[in-house]
């Protein structure tokens, strides 16, 4: 039976715990739930005096401080409506943050195993419900759908522009910061040629996002620009739109490239090429997408047909400049994106090599998630006399405020389970719903495939995307989660960043990011562009390391967080 803290077995004790199972018994009644470490039968047994006599009770001998509690007690239950909050007493936690269930997989107990976050009555239970919308006030003044509503429609909730921050900051040259700066707050003030704005319109976007309303001013006048913002805020089009505008005002025919966009990895390079086939071939601009991993013949061909531009990743673009099939020497806008992916990646060496060949006298692009002093030492190295917009505060790790951020703790023995309620939840595991989609991220390769064979089996269509894929597949199983045909990706870090797939309202973070960083552009896969969506992680006992950065990154966007979490993060870096 669940013991009030502080109190022993005693009669009076006792009578005391009898009042609150009383109290509990009532909430029962008018449809309430019982709290966590209630046991089934106790909600079943007969209450021994009538609810209105026990406010009446006051053994003596009672204690001071146990007699006040009582006091509480009786006023909390004395209040119209019934007990506020969670009905606990004061002092007492149900182990479950607010909103959420306490509802347990079939076979499932209450308790985790002894030396699991918070011990035998810590949480280990069914997907927590959503925080309510009334609660959760998304741009807009919309309410933030739960996830069984998201998993229906995924555009419910959907603002249709990406999230707003407050905190825009806009630096000259000299590191002056600016009090008034240029401003495209609508399409109609952008000064595109026609036909970029009307692929705008076509898009359906409703406004250009923070990013793109300071940075276009600047890259249109021929300024060098470092764009530092969150993911899936619209930095793809911050510099390829410019980029096209200039082509076309010059009238740049196609042949040796005149835009140059480095990207980190083969997936970032293709979404920014689908990007620029979508907004740049009704206007005559030609691309060509190079990248590792996929022959490098029709590339090749692609280039000596002339483009207007070239998009790729490091690796390949030495390649093709060392076998003297490319040549750069006519580029004037660069693009540098996902820089500090870069540098973690090691591609500074190639990036150096790369700019070699570019001139000097160009427009250089520089767009980040992070802007720690590495990047800055790059950033000064590579642009010249750049103006710095910046996007929130970007000297500390936040999410994407569209996004509710919730942390399962679980064992290995119930991890699957978790995961698979957590998918039917959201809508992944139902094959006729076409709607939802899910990311699910693990920590290595070969737990990526076992996943994928274990949740394949249980019926989810899905795939997994990792290093040790052809680029064949894994362009396989992208298109298949775009188009529907799957409902899953399961992935390591490779598909955490740059990766803008429409529709993913759900991303869980199966195994525990190895980086705070890590954990933001994991789930920066979902509530993109104005879109809700909801992320899971999923903690074991060894992976409490990680909690402290992580409830770090919940706190700055206000997510609920359970005291229990906050504990265990604390005792985590004790040890």
């Amino acid at each position: 039976m669940a013991q009030m803290p502080g109190m022993g077995g005693g009669p009076q004790q006792q009578m005391m715990m009898q009042f609150w199972q009383a109290q509990q018994q009532q909430r029962m009644q008018q449809g309430g739930q019982m709290p966590m470490g209630m046991q089934p039968q106790m909600a079943q047994q007969p209450m021994q005096q009538p609810m209105q006599q026990l406010p009446q009770l006051t053994p003596p001998g009672m204690g001071a401080q146990q007699q006040m509690l009582l006091q509480q007690l009786q006023s909390r239950l004395a209040q119209p409506g019934g007990p506020p909050g969670n009905g606990m007493p004061l002092g007492m936690s149900t182990g479950v943050p607010n909103g959420m269930s306490t509802g347990m997989p079939t076979g499932m107990s209450h308790g985790m195993p002894n030396g699991v976050y918070g011990g035998p009555s810590a949480p280990t239970a069914a997907p927590p419900q959503p925080r309510p919308p009334q609660a959760n006030i998304g741009q807009g003044g919309s309410a933030f759908p739960t996830m069984e509503e998201l998993s229906r429609n995924a555009a419910v909730g959907h603002s249709g522009q990406t999230i707003s921050d407050n905190e825009v900051k806009v630096k000259d040259s000299t590191g002056r910061e600016l009090a008034q700066f240029d401003c495209f707050a609508t399409f109609d003030a952008c000064p595109f040629p026609p036909p970029i704005l009307a692929a705008l319109k076509k898009a359906g976007f409703p406004a250009p996002s923070q990013i793109q309303q300071y940075t276009w001013p600047l890259a249109l006048k021929g300024l060098d620009v470092i764009g530092v913002a969150a993911t899936g805020s619209g930095k793809t089009l911050s510099f390829l739109l410019p980029g096209f505008a200039t082509m076309l005002e010059r009238q740049v025919s196609a042949g040796d490239p005149s835009l140059l966009c480095i990207a980190p990895t083969r997936e970032l390079a293709v979404q920014i090429q689908e990007e620029a086939d979508k907004f740049g071939l009704a206007a005559g601009i030609k691309t060509v997408c190079c990248y590792g991993g996929a022959p490098k013949g029709p590339q090749a061909s692609d280039i000596r047909a002339g483009v207007h531009g070239v998009i790729g990743t490091p690796g390949r673009i030495q390649d093709f400049l060392e076998g003297g099939q490319l040549n750069l020497s006519k580029v004037f806008k660069l693009v540098l994106d996902e820089a500090d992916r870069m540098l973690d990646m090691g591609f500074e060496p190639a990036i150096r090599k790369i700019l070699q060949t570019v001139p000097r006298t160009r427009n250089t692009l520089f767009f980040t998630a992070t802007w720690p002093p590495s990047v800055r030492r790059l950033a000064n190295e590579f642009l010249n006399n750049p103006y710095t917009v910046t996007i929130g505060n970007r000297d500390e790790l936040k999410g994407n405020q569209d996004i509710t951020q919730q942390i399962m703790t679980c064992t290995q023995y119930n991890k699957n389970t978790i995961l698979q309620d957590i998918l039917k939840k959201a809508g992944v595991a139902d094959r006729s719903n076409g709607d939802a989609k899910g990311l699910v991220f693990c920590s290595t390769k070969r737990m990526c495939d076992q996943l994928q064979q274990t949740l394949e089996r249980s019926g989810v269509p899905c795939a997994a995307v990792h290093g040790d894929k052809d680029q064949r597949a894994r362009e396989a199983a992208l298109a298949g989660l775009k188009e529907g045909k799957l409902k899953l990706l399961v992935a390591t870090d490779v598909a955490a960043r740059g990766l803008d797939i429409k529709g993913v309202t759900l991303v869980v973070n199966y195994d525990a990011p190895s980086s705070t960083e890590d954990y933001v552009h994991r789930i920066g896969r979902t509530g993109r562009a104005g879109q809700k969506g909801f992320a899971f992680t999923l903690i074991v006992e060894r992976d409490a390391h990680a909690l402290r950065g992580i409830l770090e990154v919940m706190k700055r966007t206000t997510q609920e967080i359970s005291p229990e979490l906050e504990t265990m993060a604390r005792t985590a870096c004790i040890l």
